[in-house]
């Protein structure tokens, strides 16, 4: 007999202060602002508005942003924390946004990679996608399961593993935003992915 699909939902944590100035912000552990609370609760009205069942288990990052999402989204619901679904470390870029980091030469050249380089004194994009496979692999769903964690974990789980496949940048996705689908523990995949 087949195994049963797992619905399944990747959501982005919501807002925080560097989300809305267009940082990147890995490591800094930054809480919510009111716009992120706000649209989360939206999500959450939306989501039983279309009938969308509450997760019966949540996995999220140790960062404060997912954690405080993931509570304000699924309250009473148990969460795992899961380190590896941390986002990636952004070393020399960390916290800084798109204007400040303009001619730097190590940008440009991460730029010009197509996003392939590693970040000066950070983390490989290769292995940060790793990272993320691999903790999915450790925690897949076995029962109504939600990952509250960051728009970069959700692009990697979702290039891991999105049936028909799509690349990393093509699962970018926003703030207090995501996806729902299947999970098909024999063949490893999630399927019917739809944005939330």
């Amino acid at each position: 007999m087949k195994p049963s699909k797992i619905p399944v939902l990747l959501i982005r944590h919501g807002f925080t202060a560097g989300n809305l100035e267009g940082r990147y912000v890995g490591s800094t552990d930054e809480p919510l602002i009111p716009k992120g609370r706000e649209a989360l609760l939206r999500l959450r009205a939306s989501l039983k508005e279309r009938g969308i069942p509450f997760p019966e288990t949540v996995y999220t990052s140790p960062l404060l942003r997912c954690r405080e999402s993931a509570e304000l989204l699924f309250p009473g619901v148990p969460v795992t924390v899961v380190p590896d679904f941390r986002e990636c470390a952004f070393g020399a870029f960390e916290y800084r946004n798109f204007a400040e980091l303009d001619g730097d030469p190590a940008y440009q050249a991460y730029i010009d990679s197509g996003g392939t380089l590693a970040f000066p004194g950070g983390e490989e994009p290769a292995a940060f996608r790793k990272r993320c496979r691999e903790a999915f692999l450790a925690n897949v769903p076995v029962r109504r399961t939600a990952y509250v964690v960051h728009g970069g974990t959700v692009m990697a789980v979702l290039d891991s593993f999105s049936d028909p496949h799509r690349d990393y940048f093509d699962w970018q996705v926003k703030n207090a935003c995501g996806f729902s689908g299947l999970w098909n523990p024999g063949e490893q995949t999630l399927t019917n992915l739809k944005p939330l």
